[in-house]
């Protein structure tokens, strides 16, 4: 049975996008690649999540972060695709 790709989506609202968004799908990216998950994990951008007091928005799945800074979006990726998941240690 395959495995349902997991999806990790940045509101590119204005708000957000100006609050951190942008510098943080450059931190997404790289994450991604350096843990070899690119292939595994479906990564968009949306125009607006309707939480623009609340952003910078990022959705995992079904989880809905907000408040997320570039520095913090890091330590959210580890904890929902850990190195375990990545296959590294």
């Amino acid at each position: 049975m395959m495995k349902k790709k997991r999806e990790i989506t940045l509101c590119m609202g204005s708000s957000c996008f100006a609050r951190g968004n942008a510098r943080s799908l450059e931190v997404v990216r790289s994450f991604l690649k350096e843990h070899d998950l690119e292939a595994g994990i479906f990564l968009k951008g949306s125009r607006c999540e309707g939480l623009c007091s609340k952003g910078p928005v990022v959705q995992v799945d079904d989880h809905v972060y907000t408040g997320v800074s570039p520095e913090g979006i890091e330590e959210i990726l580890d904890r929902e695709f850990g190195k375990g998941e990545a296959g590294h240690e």
